[in-house]
């Protein structure tokens, strides 16, 4: 009699066990991902466009937002888990108490500065005097205008030589063709959408003059880190695959962009540009890689160096205070 009694109590057990785990991984919240709205973030739309990140049996809300500051409030919120940003506002918030970490690379290139093919505006150092748009004051873009392409490639105060405009990307080719500014700041799929309409002239490439430098990382604030280790892995793994995806299929990559982006045909004279070419010629300046090299946190110290002498820290860091490459390492070694 006791025998048949232990295997019904066992299966019980085990029934109640199974039970226990899926309930607990279905009340489970999504992961929630920030990124801002640009070109160079495409693997995160990849890899939910893609089920890469349903792949690793992650459940997430992917939201897009129009700038890093603004990623960073909703972090600093709680509103968001792990984002796809800029380094800059990462570190300086850091500084400010915000204790998060840089777990990967998402890409290199991007920024261009576009000038009105009307204006005599040939080199950065023509804009003295004259009104450039650019982004939020103290956003990532922003310390690489002021530090790098206004003070080291133009030499000039950013303060005291120009006009410096801040408003939406997505404004500035409109502002660029109505005069209201001599030249723009600005991203992709903007700059190519200035430049393929014939409005624009590119007067500097970035990554032509700091090739392959690293733009948008994914971070995460260590409670993410510790409270969702193993998902932070798998949305490192997820990424890799988007990387991948990006790089051997192109075509199909430049649709999902172009579409998510919402890119629209440009004319130029009699000349009709679809959408995907758009994206082709946004990929001239940009490019993406998940491994945080030597030289790509070589250049984050660089960055937070710039931002120090602007005045957007009052205390100086070190790249190891905030980059944690072991992240990646246990993404990799669990492919």
């Amino acid at each position: 009699m006791r025998s048949r009694l232990i295997l019904p109590l066992l299966a019980v057990a085990t029934l109640a066990t199974l039970f226990s785990t899926g309930t607990r991984a279905a009340d489970k919240p999504p992961l929630r991902i920030g990124w801002v709205y640009a070109m160079a973030n495409a693997p995160a739309i990849i890899a939910d466009k893609k089920g890469f990140y349903a792949a690793e049996g992650l459940k997430v809300e992917v939201k897009s937002f129009g700038d890093g500051p603004i990623v960073q409030q909703a972090l600093a919120a709680g509103e968001l888990d792990i984002a796809y940003i800029g380094a800059p506002p990462v570190y300086q918030w850091f500084s400010r108490g915000l204790d998060s970490r840089i777990i990967a690379k998402v890409n290199y290139g991007q920024a261009a500065v576009i000038a009105d093919r009307s204006e005599g505006v040939k080199t950065v150092a023509d804009l003295k005097g004259k009104k450039l748009a650019g982004v939020a004051k103290g956003s990532g873009m922003d310390v690489l205008l002021r530090g790098f392409v206004l003070k080291e490639i133009g030499g000039l105060d950013p303060e005291k030589d120009l006009d410096i405009v801040s408003m939406p990307p997505a404004n500035m080719a409109v502002a660029l063709q109505n005069q209201q500014v001599d030249a723009i700041f600005t991203w992709e799929p903007f700059a190519s959408e200035s430049l393929l309409s014939g409005r624009g002239r590119l007067v500097l490439d970035v990554n032509q003059k700091l090739p392959n430098y690293p733009w948008y990382v994914i971070m995460a604030p260590t409670k993410t880190l510790k409270e969702r280790p193993d998902d932070t892995v798998k949305v490192l793994r997820a990424h890799i695959r988007a990387i991948e995806f990006l790089q051997k299929n192109p075509d199909e990559a430049n649709r999902i962009i172009a579409d998510a982006f919402q890119i629209a045909q440009i004319r130029n004279g009699n000349k009709v540009i679809e959408p995907v070419a758009v994206v082709q010629e946004a990929r001239k300046r940009l490019g993406w890689a998940y491994k945080l090299e030597a030289q790509d946190q070589q250049f984050i110290q660089r960055l937070m160096d710039y931002s120090l002498s602007l005045g957007f820290m009052s205390k100086p860091l070190k790249v190891e205070q905030v980059v944690d490459t072991s992240w990646l390492q246990r993404a990799e070694q669990g492919r």
